[in-house]
């Protein structure tokens, strides 16, 4: 497998035909034209503009509430530093849904998003669901999910900080908001005297 970084990985995003390339050499399928316009289901970090908008340099077209039924929110991948922080995931659960934030966004865009997230890579994977919006309209949309621990861990107070916000400044439902509020972090290390 090849791993690009910093600066090929760029490069790489910024061409169609190299991403097609890089992609395929991953066992994945990039598909449709670079100004075509997809939606991006963000349940984590990237509902915050902070993350999303100011970090990753996205500009969404449109944006919306929605959710994934069938799927709960787990925080069982290694986040950094390793042991005292647990990023978001997706697993199945035919019982649950996740709440979050649909983008529209152009595919080259989506290109670069991959970037920042790892994609293609050892973490997060594209998958296609049917989301749908507050209004109760289906959306087919792309969300990331990585192969995570069979345990969860504790995501960091920054994390869900950024999970929190978020999900209050995007308006997702209270209940939603209550469950993120219940999430535990990761307590801070002992400063040494």
């Amino acid at each position: 497998m090849v791993r690009l970084h910093g600066r090929a990985r760029r490069l790489v995003a910024r061409s169609w035909v190299l991403s097609w390339l890089y992609y395929r050499l991953h066992g994945l399928r990039l598909a449709g034209r670079p100004g075509e316009h997809v939606w991006y289901f963000a349940y984590g970090a990237n509902m915050h503009d902070r993350a999303f908008r100011q970090r990753r340099r996205m500009r969404p077209v449109e944006q919306r509430v929605g959710r994934i039924r069938g799927y709960r929110l787990r925080f069982n991948l290694e986040g950094r530093p390793k042991g005292r922080a647990a990023p978001a995931n997706l697993a199945s659960d035919a019982e649950a849904e996740v709440w979050g934030v649909l983008y529209k966004v152009t595919r080259r865009d989506l290109l670069r998003l991959d970037a920042t997230e790892g994609v293609p890579g050892r973490g997060y994977r594209p998958h296609w669901f049917e989301a749908e919006d507050r209004n109760g309209s289906m959306l087919s949309v792309v969300a990331y999910i990585a192969h995570g621990n069979e345990t969860d861990g504790t995501p960091s107070l920054r994390y869900l900080t950024l999970l929190r916000e978020g999900a209050r400044a995007n308006g997702l439902p209270g209940h939603w908001l209550q469950f993120l509020n219940n999430v535990r972090h990761a307590k801070s290390p002992e400063v040494a005297e």
